[in-house]
């Protein structure tokens, strides 16, 4: 039986110990737990999904103001910032957990701002040693520099936001109508003093896409397959997860021999829908054999090729979470988030019939939806051999306005419009408007890095560009919108980038009409490679007459003139080698 999503007292429909209650308008889950010690959660429904890339990391920030007060404590407790939420957690003993409870809303509800920027530095310090693991790129790709695709991004807002910015998402996101608080105890401790301010419940936000077409893949890197897909979040999807990991590492390790870590892994990531995230590592030797063989068991289960024996085993590990000792405390917090998020809540026995009820059908049409939504990262080469397409790599117009060549490279210009700015390539533009611009960072030296909601960049750097003059940027920072800039410290002069020297070209290899290689340098090129050809030819034809007067004298009888036509053949090698050589350091020279 599921429950009322939005009215705590509905939970009086769920089976088993949980019991529920408002503490100081805030819905409360508890049921005892073992031991003396008690364990508490106290969620809200805001993450970095809700911020912008101008803000990213205010939730965070928040968080860790909030948990300032609390200094040095041999008390368990943590803060965590994920997409959709943000939990306050401790360990303790009851007045403890009380105590520390009671800290974290007295410090929500009065941030100390004087440690704004000592608590800036340290996310940054945080974000630098944290790193980005081989899933990162991937949210950027699906959903774009917005919503649930932050979390690829670092936190930009650690350099610009200021303490009104902080203390208004305090007051509209960290209150009692956007939080759940669960207690592992047979009772809600005397003491709390949460406190927290009204608001409303915030929806989760809708997803965004910025892929076209799916399956889709990207290049990676760093040795890593890794797969992600939005699937409808249900008991098979949950069920298909744990075959997919268990095939991957049948297939890929214990049979290949190719990978050491193959694993699945399904996430709730709203009230509907899941993210499925598949991964196999390999060494840069195998990786062509682990794509191939990671796609080929992607391929199989999708052909519905799934033994009634693998779902029983993946079903049978699910299952085995109910023969946890005080069940009730252990799913307590995944009932405390379901609630926030508006996920149906399931008794116990209501999710084991869900498993029970899962066939090799249903898996075989989650399958069929895990390669339809799928975005693939590969190491290496491409996989449109399997039928994915590669996610856009440029954007799909350019602007109009005034062009700035490369100081770098004739074929690059930058293009300052009306609309935004493109950077032109040989093989495409990368475009950000104005209109979808996600943030820019500004330099007190002129430079600015503009990103698009669709996850596409461009930098503007004034000495790398001709013509970006102050007046140019200066036009371009007043088209932008106030709440996408982020300013950014200044730089050292060695940090600035300069023109790389070009190799300049021989006088008899310009044009005078434009100053660049004209039609001479090329036929300068064209001369050097006929003269190589010629002289291959030369060198076969020798090394064929060579063969023939050997074996010609040998059937008449003759002796050989083996020496002399070895000679003539070594001489010709070597001058096409010389040649070989003498091209290949031309061309390193005119770089």
């Amino acid at each position: 039986m599921t429950t009322d999503l939005h009215d705590p007292s509905s939970l009086t429909a769920l089976d088993g110990p949980i019991s529920h209650t408002t503490v100081q308008g805030v819905p409360t889950l508890y049921t005892a737990g073992a031991g003396n010690e008690v364990s508490a959660g106290l969620f809200f429904r805001v993450g970095r999904a809700d911020e912008t890339l101008a803000t990213a990391g205010i939730t965070h920030l928040v968080e860790h103001l909030a948990l300032h007060r609390l200094g040095l404590s041999d008390l368990h407790h943590n803060g965590t910032t994920a997409n959709t939420y943000t939990l306050f957690h401790v360990t303790g003993s009851e007045a403890e957990v009380v105590a520390h409870l009671n800290s974290v809303c007295a410090g929500l509800r009065d941030l100390p701002m004087d440690r704004l920027e000592t608590e800036k530095e340290i996310l940054r310090t945080e974000a630098a040693s944290r790193g980005g693991g081989p899933h990162s790129p991937l949210a950027l790709w699906r959903y774009g520099a917005q919503g649930h695709g932050l979390s690829s991004y670092d936190e930009l807002g650690t350099w610009g936001l200021t303490a009104d910015q902080v203390r208004h998402w305090a007051e509209t996101r960290f209150t009692r109508d956007n939080a759940v608080l669960w207690i592992t105890g047979d009772h809600v401790p005397e003491g709390l003093d949460l406190g927290l301010p009204a608001g409303t419940r915030s929806p989760v936000p809708a997803a965004t896409s910025a892929l076209p077409v799916t399956p889709a893949y990207i290049h990676g890197d760093d040795g890593h397959v890794v797969l992600t897909s939005v699937l409808p979040r249900s008991a098979a999807a949950a069920v298909f997860a744990e075959v997919l990991g268990r095939a991957l590492f049948h297939d890929l390790r214990q049979e290949g021999g190719y990978s050491y870590a193959a694993e699945a892994d399904y996430s709730p990531r709203d009230a509907a829908s899941a993210t499925l995230t598949a991964h196999a590592d390999a060494l840069p030797h195998k990786q062509d054999a682990v794509v191939g063989g990671f796609v080929d068991t992607l391929a199989r289960l999708r052909a519905g090729r799934i033994e009634q024996s693998e779902l029983d085993s993946a079903r049978g590990r699910l299952l085995k979470v109910y023969d946890t000792p005080d069940l009730g405390a252990a799913v307590l917090p995944s009932y405390a988030l379901n609630l926030l998020l508006g996920h149906p809540l399931l008794s116990p026995e209501q999710h084991r019939a869900e498993l029970d009820a899962v066939t090799v059908a249903d898996l075989h049409e989650v399958a069929r939806r895990t390669w339809d939504s799928a975005l693939l990262q590969v190491p290496g080469r491409g996989v449109d051999w399997a039928g994915f397409t590669l996610a856009p790599q440029f954007s799909p117009a350019a602007v109009t306005g005034t062009r700035h060549p490369s100081l770098e490279d004739d074929r690059v210009a930058l293009v300052i419009g009306a609309e935004g700015v493109t950077l032109e390539t040989p093989k495409g533009p990368v475009t950000v408007r104005y209109d979808a611009c996600a943030a820019m960072t500004v330099r007190p030296d002129g430079a600015r890095a503009l990103t698009g909601l669709d996850g596409f960049a461009v930098t503007v750097e004034p000495t790398l560009f001709a013509g970006v003059t102050a007046e140019r940027v200066a036009a371009l920072d007043a088209a932008v919108p106030a709440a996408c800039v982020v300013p950014m410290p200044a730089r050292a002069p060695e940090e600035i980038p300069r023109p790389r020297e070009r190799t300049p070209e021989p006088a008899a290899g310009r044009s005078r009409a434009g100053g660049g290689t004209g039609g001479r340098g090329r036929t300068g090129g064209w001369g050097w490679a006929a003269l190589v050809v010629l002289l291959a030819v030369l060198a076969v034809a020798w090394a064929a007459l060579g063969v023939y007067l050997i074996v010609d004298r040998i059937d008449e009888g003759r002796v050989p003139p083996i020496g002399g036509t070895l000679g003539i053949i070594a001489l010709e090698l070597a001058l096409l080698r010389w040649t070989g050589t003498a091209n290949t350091r031309r061309k390193q020279a005119r770089g």
